[in-house]
């Protein structure tokens, strides 16, 4: 048996250095199975060995100071475990334990002040419960391509000690499921030394990539809660213009759609009832997909990735959504790595990628991630799609961002250089469409004097002026078409 073939058996063995429960679990599931190869591949069944079933408070004991825990994130965030994990951490005296994640949901108990020094959380894309904790300096941002996560983990870049996830409840053959997030956590739990899985019944059984067999798991452990959702909120007027916009004009039937999150995709969504065969290969979506769906709007019949199925990476919505994906084979969730590259893109017809962002200057430069120097989400795959639908084989991808021209206080939200500290996620070479309520600029191939002038021409009315005066400023001649 090569080194190679039995390296996570192993460290679960040797250089993990489990607690006794766990040990001798480990070390007799070794010995019977001599004849066979440990593979971190998590969909075959692996002879003669069972997960242990305990409590939450049991399961996170594996976890020691200097370790690396990753989680679970987005509606699939396994809540018991984390809280689990927050007390031991305190009352085990623990320090310098590395939290790696996505955005999570719950109150995220590990990156609070109080854990400080026992915690130090490491978002690859910020959620609302980690963001304070970052820009205070207690937690960690990793910028990084959504398509490239799992590469951290199979590239060994970054080794996982402990992973905890959400799966469905176990079928007659023993195989759970991710359920709703994908994501890189498959990526995660073919690299961990220790997988503890919280079984939820309300998790949906879905098809794809993240099935898992229970035999790949340590520690098992029942938990039984209501996912995380995320409702929809009160579109603006603005919100509904900018939807109407760009379904009116950029969308057309037969297209492949990927959707960020938030309200703007969303009223995009909402815009796109009388469009036909439309499909989905997005990294997220939501209830909008779901209701486009039931419309008749969504056929996925004319894609050329996953034809008749909707491809995503994670989900994230209400109770509905979560419902309408249970053991429904409409539906594949798949790796990131798989549903975010490029050349699997761009061979779909039609990419029309839709993005939100927060700022652009008049070059064209887009920052997504923050606000200035304070730190908002992430790179996302904003710009995985992007190129995506850019260079799609077909040549009529189309990639969209949207914004509203000002800010709640009134502020143009197309600027003459962006803020100080902010953070570029799609640069100008990559720009092609910047929607605002006010219409569509179209950046590709145009020099910096045109861009400035397109720009302008769907700022909000109040700001053109003030623009036009800093460009000229700026490039030294007047912005023009």
């Amino acid at each position: 048996m090569s080194a190679v073939s039995i390296c996570k058996t192993v460290s679960r063995v040797v250089k993990f250095r489990l607690p006794a429960q766990y040990s001798s679990v480990s070390l007799n599931a070794q010995n019977r199975r001599s004849f066979h190869l440990y593979s971190p591949e998590p969909f075959h069944p692996i002879p003669d060995k069972s997960p242990t079933w305990m409590s939450a408070e049991e399961a996170v004991r594996v976890v020691r100071s200097d370790m690396r825990v990753y989680v679970h994130g987005a509606a699939a965030t396994p809540i018991t475990l984390v809280e689990a994990l927050s007390e031991h951490g305190l009352s085990s005296s623990l320090s310098n334990v590395e939290v790696m994640h996505i955005h999570t949901e719950g109150p995220g108990t590990y990156a609070k002040p109080e854990y400080e020094g026992i915690f130090r959380s490491n978002s690859l894309f910020i959620g609302a419960n980690c963001r304070e904790a970052v820009n205070s300096g207690r937690g960690d941002f990793t910028p990084i391509f959504l398509c490239e996560i799992p590469l951290l983990f199979r590239r060994k870049l970054i080794e996982l000690d402990v992973a905890m996830i959400s799966v469905s409840s176990p079928d007659k053959h023993g195989f759970c499921t991710l359920g709703p997030s994908v994501d890189c956590t498959r990526a995660a739990i073919q690299n961990a030394r220790f997988i503890i899985g919280l079984v939820n019944p309300h998790m949906p059984r879905t098809f794809g990539d993240g099935m898992i067999h229970m035999s790949h798991f340590d520690a098992m452990v029942k938990g039984d809660y209501p996912l995380p959702e995320l409702k929809a909120t009160e579109q603006t007027d603005i919100e509904k213009q900018i939807g109407r916009v760009i379904a009116g004009n950029l969308v057309q039937d037969g297209a492949t759609l990927q959707m960020g999150i938030g309200s703007i995709p969303d009223a995009v969504l909402d815009a796109l009832w009388s469009h036909r065969d439309l499909g989905i290969h997005s990294e997220m979506f939501s209830d909008g997909v779901m209701d486009l769906v039931e419309r008749g709007a969504i056929t996925n019949a004319q894609k050329v990735i996953h034809p008749g199925k909707i491809v995503g990476g994670f989900a994230m919505g209400t109770r509905k959504l979560y419902e309408f994906m249970d053991d429904n084979p409409f539906i594949v969730m798949c790796d990131i790595a798989f549903v975010n590259n490029v050349s699997i893109i761009s061979q779909n017809p039609r990419v029309t990628a839709i993005n939100s962002c927060i700022e652009v200057d008049l070059t064209g430069q887009v920052v997504s991630d923050s606000i200035g120097t304070r730190m908002y989400s992430g790179v996302g795959g904003q710009v995985d799609f992007m190129r995506g639908a850019a260079l799609s084989n077909d040549g009529l991808g189309k990639p969209i961002l949207a914004l509203p021209s000002t800010t709640k206080r009134g502020e143009s939200k197309i600027v003459p250089f962006i803020k100080e500290g902010a953070g570029v996620v799609t640069t100008r070479a990559h720009v092609h469409y910047i929607v605002t309520e006010y219409g569509i600029a179209f950046l590709f191939g145009k020099n910096v004097r045109q861009r400035a002038h397109a720009l302008i021409e769907i700022a909000h009315p109040d700001h053109r002026e003030h623009l036009e005066e800093a460009a000229f400023k700026r490039l030294k001649c007047m912005p023009s078409p």
